[in-house]
């Protein structure tokens, strides 16, 4: 694949700050992304183009914030690192595969993503994202080979 244009990354950027200010504002992280990536807010930075990818991840929150009636706050609570990360390698996620948040969260939801984030950090996005894909088909193949 070739590498993401400035523009992608900054979005990628833009999704690991906004999952970042979610654990500082004292939403429950888990919950968090779980709305987020079912949200139309979600399904608009997945399109080619839409006002809300640079309005900021303040505004951003605030949107989703309204769009689900109002986030869950305290709750399990991940590091910013992890959040970032999260956020980061999910949307980079669609700009390398073309799948949308909600599909991506079903492959990799948010327990997935904090179990796999202290072996998978380090690693090349697209690798990480590559191993998400893989423990989600093997999973898959053994709960429907029973």
């Amino acid at each position: 694949m070739e590498n993401l244009t400035l523009e992608k990354r900054q979005l990628c950027d833009i999704q690991g700050r906004l999952f970042e200010l979610a654990r500082t504002t004292g939403l429950d992280c888990p919950s968090f992304i779980e709305a987020f990536m079912n949200s139309k807010t979600a399904l608009a930075l997945d399109d080619v183009y839409d006002r809300l990818q640079w309005a900021g991840e303040e505004y951003i929150l605030e949107e989703l914030n309204d769009e689900v009636g109002g986030l869950k706050k305290a709750g399990a609570v991940y590091s910013t690192e992890i959040m970032y990360w999260i956020g980061y390698t999910y949307r980079y996620w669609h700009y390398y595969t073309g799948e949308y948040s909600r599909e991506i969260f079903k492959i990799a939801d948010a327990k997935t993503m904090d179990e796999c984030w202290l072996g998978f950090h380090t690693f090349d996005v697209t690798m990480a994202i590559d191993d998400l894909k893989e423990i989600y088909e093997q999973k898959y193949k053994k709960s429907h080979s029973l």
